[in-house]
């Protein structure tokens, strides 16, 4: 979702973000894009210009390694056709959906004759201040009034992430009859037989514990109350208004490839815990501005702007598994390919090989090219298999395994090529 500034009072570190992104409109994160920033929080890189709200897809192209990223049209297009299909005619399928699959508490039944409100809420893009004051005012209004259905349609949460403010818009919010709370989520991926692709799912299950622990934020600073700060726990429930979230989430999708609408409960307490826990290690963007040259500026459309060294003066944290969740994964792949960073090669190498963070020094380890020699191949022998040995370090311990691990191919392969060696002879 984009948004325009408005032009409201904004707090020195959204002025000095927004300076960063000059005369561009701020791109706001959503869920998905806050999931992948969450599973890599190491990547100082991502949380700046996210916390700027620069447009990513075009500094790539500016930096010249433009990525082949992000949905297809006609998925969203689809996508956005199905939703409009299941609000339709007073959102009676969607309410079908809703009374099937959400139960209530006593004294409501699952065969309730409970009235339906439609919350009335700010959808003006340029007023996002005032479309978080009306969500939160049409959430005080449906739990204070229990016995009816309320529909939240397309509300805005506010989430700070990293000591700077989110704005999230979860397709659907639903205050049911007892006060509780749910989120809908509404995805144009098919349930075929009763059963889906399971990392589309998987995603939407992410995607939709971000809306929570929103919501959940929203409860606690509606009543002043402080939700369960446990992060290790994913059944840790806060209490009061702060637990009026539900930690399961309704997703609704096609039915077998036709327009009708299919719906299942989806448990997000444990994606919930995870995504909670790598939030809470993100470093405060305050302190990673610091990083920043002097005049540094990822304004698009200033021509004398150095956006590349700008962008190379955070440090990033690539793998290979940037690529399907970054617009600028290309560009950081780049990168680590002109160090001979060990990063190409996927965080389970990293970790693996400690201290050695470059290929050449892998390769030189493996060859005993680097001052350790035999005594590398033997300490692989003697502490092959159980990490143990006269290494040092991790960086000692990795290059000993490596230098062993290439004695054992080099042994392995001798006969081979001893009779290659024969036969051409």
């Amino acid at each position: 979702m984009d948004h325009v500034e408005s032009g409201e009072h904004r707090t020195p570190l959204e002025q000095r973000l927004a300076g960063l992104r000059g005369g561009a409109p701020q791109r706001s994160l959503d869920a998905r894009a806050l999931a992948a920033l969450a599973a890599n929080p190491g990547c100082r890189r991502r949380a700046v210009l996210d916390a700027a709200g620069v447009d990513k897809t075009a500094l790539a192209a500016r930096l010249g390694s433009p990525a082949p990223f992000g949905q297809s049209p006609f998925a969203i297009a689809r996508g956005l056709r199905f939703e409009k299909r299941v609000k339709s005619e007073g959102y009676g399928e969607l309410l079908e959906l809703l009374r099937r699959h959400l139960s209530l508490a006593p004294p409501y039944g699952r065969d309730d004759d409970c009235p339906v409100r439609i919350a009335e809420l700010v959808a003006d893009p340029r007023l996002p201040a005032q479309r978080v004051a009306s969500t939160r005012a049409a959430l005080a209004r449906a739990t204070e009034s229990p016995g009816v259905w309320t529909l939240l349609d397309h509300p805005l949460l506010r989430l700070e992430v990293a000591g700077s403010p989110v704005l999230l818009e979860p397709d659907l919010v639903v205050v049911q009859p007892d006060g509780r709370w749910t989120v809908v989520e509404i995805k144009s991926f098919p349930i075929l037989d009763g059963s889906a692709d399971p990392a589309k799912v998987g995603a939407a299950a992410r995607q939709a514990a971000v809306y929570v622990l929103a919501l959940r934020a929203t409860a606690a600073e509606m009543s002043g109350e402080k939700p369960s700060d446990d992060p290790y726990d994913p059944y840790a429930r806060p209490t009061g208004l702060a637990g009026a979230a539900a930690d399961t989430v309704l997703l609704v999708c096609p039915r077998d490839f036709s327009n009708r609408a299919a719906a299942a409960l989806l448990d997000v307490r444990k994606p919930m815990a995870v995504t909670r826990r790598q939030l809470d290690r993100l470093t405060r963007v305050e302190q990673l501005l610091d990083a920043l040259p002097e005049g540094a500026s990822f304004d698009l459309a200033a021509s004398g702007a150095d956006s590349g060294g700008a962008v190379g003066s955070l440090a990033a944290a690539y793998s290979p598994d940037c690529l399907a969740a970054c617009e600028l994964a290309f560009h950081c792949r780049d990168e680590a390919r002109c160090a001979g960073s060990v990063e190409v090669l996927g965080r389970g190498v990293r970790g693996e090989l400690g201290s050695l963070d470059t290929v050449a020094a892998a390769l030189a380890a493996a060859s005993g090219t680097n001052g350790t020699g035999e005594a590398n191949a033997a300490n692989g022998r003697d502490g092959a298999g159980t990490g143990s040995g006269n290494a040092g370090g991790a960086g000692e311990e990795a290059a000993a395994r490596l230098a062993y691990a290439a004695a054992l191919r080099a042994e392995a392969l001798s006969p081979a090529l001893a009779a290659a060696a024969g036969g051409r002879g």
